[in-house]
Formats: structure tokens, C-alpha cells, sequence
């Protein structure tokens, strides 16, 4: 299969060319060459796609059987990519989010929940889910019913430049006493970046489009499993001290940035970990255990070092001793 990977440097763009180059794909990528060197194989076309005449000159009149975009930003970006390879390529995989929902994202809900409002010809990127939306707009408004919307939770794994599994595996390579938010069996619900881009790959393989919440079952994994799967990957001496929700919240705490992938098990935030995800893995979709998530991204930290993101998440030291002293 020809793909083309707008992108292709960080976190699931990466995952993408990967495992393209992986299954013997023809795998071009367009980006602006600046972040890192192309993958070994790849046929890069260099260019800023927010400019859309340069974006048009690197494409040329070259044609491709799938087109897999992971843009995050203004949605009229993928409205000029989408428009442009409309008729060069027959099938436009867009990685979406969960957050085009609106909220709050009631439990148990499936791809016919509401969504926000977006505009495809926006240039404004402040409103995530709105941008998110816009950009499902655009792809769908230039290909149709070859669109394929994947709609993607919290995404861990490898290269992942938002900066939450590494916080946890660097709070426990420094050991001692480490606050992890209970209950130990908060079931979670997450991907892989490569699971996904396996999944988006064979979807454009198969000719699969429309939406699809592209997240792991509800419960592949709980806080234990994850935390305790990282304890093991760093082997440190950390210890887990558990805490109840109440304690968390009470403290301050505020659930997925300071304390990375936690959310309480109840309120208005529960549905992030409760989405109903039957139609992606009727199409096929899978989802590797924790452990090996865990594992394979602290090797990935060892190799290159923290994401430029990291800071972004994480408790802060201080507030941390002081809930923990409150625990014993």
C-alpha cells in the first residue's frame, strides 16, 4: 500500500510510519523536515502545510492509496491537505478525539453521542475539541464516505510527546513513598500509539470509514496495573501508597494533569474511561497489555531522553509530601 503520513515525527505520526515501514508499505511523509530526520525507508517531501501553496508543490501530482493525517491544530489546515489529495488518494484516515463529545461524555457512550460544534475553514486552534471537530468536518467534506474519523482517547505508548506515562516513570525512578490515586481497581481506557496505527493501516487497508472511538475496552487496564506494571519496568524502590478519591480531590489535586491518566470513578470526567468501543474492535481494532506499553516506553525514555512536553503534567513534590504525610 502507497501512505502518505502528514507528519510522521512525534508520537502517533511516528507509530504510523513505523509500522507502515514495518508491514512493507511505500510510505512517503510530509512534514517540514525540522523535528527529526526521516525514518530509514521513507520518501520525505519537506514543506510547511499550513502554507497551502507550498503544500501543493511538495505533493506535485503524486497519488497515494491512503493518507493518514494526525494534525492537531486549525482545522483549515486539513480542509487544504484534504482538498488537495481528494483526487490523488482514495482514502483519508484523520486521527480525531474523543473530545469532539460533548460534555460531559456520558458512561457507556457509543460514536452517536453529541459533538461539539466546528467549522473546517477555522484557523483558530484554541478550543481543542472544537479544532478537532472542524478537522473531522474538513476530511469528511473532501473524501466523502472515504473518510475515516478515529476518534482516539488517552494515547500512551512510545514517543508520547504529552509528557503523562513518562511523568509516572520518572516519579517513581527518584523511589521512596509515591502517591497513587485509588481505587487500585479504577478500570482505565487507553491506546497504544502503535496499536492505533496498526488499526488506522488496516482500516485504510480494508477501505473501514467513519467514526470510531479508537480506545482500548474499558478496563484493559486499571491504576494498579499500570502503576505497578511501572514500578517493575524502572525497578526502583518506589511504593505505592494508595489513596482514596475524596483524599485526592480534597487535597486539590486536580485529576489527569497533576495526577497523569486518573480521573475519579464518579463525576462529570467518569465517561473518559467508559466509552463504548465495539465497533472498532469489530473492525479489528487490538490493544497490547499494559506491561508491555509500560515497558516499551521506558526503554524509549532510556534511548532519547524526556519529551519536550513532560512538564506539562506531573505533581508537584511538595503537595505530594503532604498529602502522603496526611496517609500515614
Amino acid at each position: 500500500m502507497q501512505v502518505l503520513v502528514l507528519g510522521g515525527t512525534h508520537h502517533v505520526g511516528r507509530a504510523v510510519v513505523e509500522t507502515a515501514l514495518a508491514r512493507g508499505d511505500d510510505v512517503t511523509t510530509l512534514n517540514r523536515g525540522v523535528s527529526r530526520k526521516p525514518a530509514e525507508g521513507v520518501r520525505p517531501l519537506v514543506a510547511d502545510r499550513t502554507d497551502p501553496a507550498a503544500l501543493r508543490t511538495a505533493l506535485r501530482d503524486d497519488t497515494w492509496d491512503a493518507v493518514i493525517d494526525t494534525w492537531s491544530g486549525a482545522p483549515r489546515v486539513v480542509s487544504d491537505s484534504a482538498t488537495a489529495l481528494a483526487g490523488r488518494a482514495g482514502h483519508y484516515g484523520y486521527v480525531s478525539s474523543r473530545s469532539v463529545y460533548a460534555w460531559p461524555v456520558p458512561p457507556g457512550s457509543d460514536e452517536g453521542a453529541p459533538v461539539v460544534a466546528g467549522d473546517p475553514s477555522s484557523d483558530d486552534s484554541t478550543d481543542y475539541a472544537a479544532a478537532k471537530r472542524g478537522g473531522e468536518l474538513a476530511a469528511a467534506v473532501a473524501f466523502g464516505d472515504r473518510a475515516l474519523l478515529a476518534r482516539a482517547g488517552l494515547i500512551l505508548g512510545p514517543y508520547e510527546n504529552v509528557g503523562r506515562m513518562p511523568w509516572w516513570l520518572r516519579r517513581i525512578e527518584r523511589g521512596g513513598d509515591v502517591l497513587a490515586p485509588g481505587p487500585r481497581d479504577r478500570p482505565l481506557q487507553y491506546i497504544d500509539c502503535r496499536d492505533l496505527a496498526q488499526w488506522l493501516l488496516l482500516a485504510a487497508e480494508s477501505g473501514t470509514t467513519g467514526a470510531f472511538n479508537t480506545v482500548s475496552k474499558p478496563g484493559h487496564a486499571t491504576m494498579s496495573s499500570l502503576l505497578t506494571a511501572a514500578v517493575g519496568a524502572v525497578g526502583s524502590d518506589a511504593r505505592l501508597v494508595w489513596a482514596a478519591p475524596e483524599v485526592i480531590l480534597a487535597a486539590g489535586i486536580e485529576p489527569w494533569t497533576e495526577l497523569p491518566v486518573w480521573l475519579p470513578p464518579d463525576g462529570e470526567a467518569a465517561g473518559l474511561h467508559d466509552g463504548d468501543v465495539s465497533a472498532a474492535y469489530a473492525a479489528g481494532l487490538t490493544c497490547r497489555p499494559v506491561a508491555e506499553t509500560v515497558i516499551d516506553t521506558w526503554a524509549w525514555l532510556q534511548a532519547e531522553g524526556d519529551p519536550a512536553g513532560r512538564g506539562r503534567h506531573g505533581l508537584d513534590a511538595a503537595k505530594e509530601r503532604e498529602v502522603l504525610a496526611s496517609l500515614r
